[in-house]
């Protein structure tokens, strides 16, 4: 359940207060961002990636089957890795933390919420339960 216009006015203004009065502790206590957390993991999957096609590479010029094919798994689980952990990177928004104060903590913006697939099986349930008049 969303805060309301006033609470967040309320929020708002007791994180300001707290950044003038003590700017360590309240940085102590914004905890990590995320976000950088999946750029890592990306970044480490990327590194990943370019290590297996060097040693697809690697085994294809020396002719020895194993090697090829360790590069090529290894090439296929680091691009999965960086994949999924692109998908699971948050918006600015839905961090959880609170952002530095006159930092604006909308969505990104261009990309609307999309609903999730259980969310329109009930909907499309709920409707044909209307239309039966049940």
């Amino acid at each position: 359940m969303p805060l309301s216009e006033h609470e967040q006015r309320l929020l708002e203004q007791m994180e300001r207060a707290l950044y003038a009065e003590d700017p360590k502790f309240a940085t102590a206590l914004r905890g990590s961002d995320l976000r950088r957390h999946f750029r890592r993991r990306i970044l480490l999957g990327v590194v990943g990636l370019l290590a297996g096609i060097g040693l697809l590479l690697v085994g294809v010029v020396s002719k020895v089957v194993v090697v090829s094919v360790l590069g090529f798994l290894v090439m296929l689980g680091a691009a999965l890795w960086a994949a999924t952990s692109w998908r699971r990177m948050p918006a600015v928004g839905d961090l959880g933390v609170a952002s530095a104060p006159g930092v604006d903590s909308g969505r990104r913006s261009g990309k609307a919420a999309k609903p999730k697939v259980m969310d329109r099986f009930e909907e499309r349930w709920r409707r044909r339960r209307e239309e039966d008049g049940r």
